[in-house]
């Protein structure tokens, strides 16, 4: 993302996992850890997206973990249909963010994947911020989101995406009353909308 950026690797379940990580320049207030869209489809931690949300926890206060699930750059193993990914995403919590404040936020099927990990560790691990964007809810059975989280969860979406449509992800968030936001002409990749995201993000991602 920047010069600034470390890249290394960690064990994980199927193998090494990838990491890239930013950290602000005043004390972090925690970790955001951002998961990547679909590895079969081109999604990897530099996906424009999840750069974007990347920036806004570090203006946030953040120290933000992108991470390569399985199969994809120089992570171990190979696609679980989101089975192997959550353990992977899992487990970067648990080596890269083991305590302090913790925000979790997915792009895609990145926000699928997410979804599970807030319900596997909501309880035993206090959870201070989740956002999801461009949620695969057509694709993937999405998690319901514990109703203790909504205050701290920011669901975005495009008006426009025709990759997974908003009425699917209507279909998901109504039955938990819980809001989403709409980008008014926004695509799935917010081309030309990605400033407008990042403020959203880092509204959100703010003390």
């Amino acid at each position: 993302m920047n010069a600034q950026t470390e890249h290394l690797t960690q064990a994980g379940p199927a193998g090494p996992i990838e990491l890239a990580i930013d950290r602000p320049p005043v004390p972090s207030r925690g970790h955001a850890v951002i998961a990547h869209p679909h590895p079969l489809f081109g999604g990897t931690l530099s996906n424009k997206v999840v750069q974007t949300l990347a920036r806004a926890a570090v203006q946030a206060g953040w120290t933000a973990v992108r991470f390569n699930f399985r199969g994809v750059g120089r992570s171990g193993g190979q696609f679980d249909e989101g089975r192997g990914e959550l353990e992977d995403l899992l487990a970067v919590v648990a080596a890269q963010a083991p305590e302090g404040a913790l925000a979790l936020a997915g792009f895609s099927f990145g926000a699928f994947v997410t979804t599970h990990a807030v319900v596997r560790l909501h309880g035993p691990r206090p959870i201070d911020r989740v956002l999801l964007v461009g949620t695969a809810a057509s694709r993937f059975q999405v998690e319901t989101v514990p109703a203790e989280l909504h205050p701290r969860t920011l669901v975005i979406h495009g008006e426009s995406d025709d990759t997974v449509p908003l009425s699917s992800v209507m279909d998901w968030a109504r039955p938990q009353s819980l809001p989403v936001l709409v980008v008014p002409g926004g695509g799935h990749f917010f081309h030309g909308q990605l400033p407008l995201l990042k403020d959203l993000a880092l509204r959100h991602l703010a003390p």
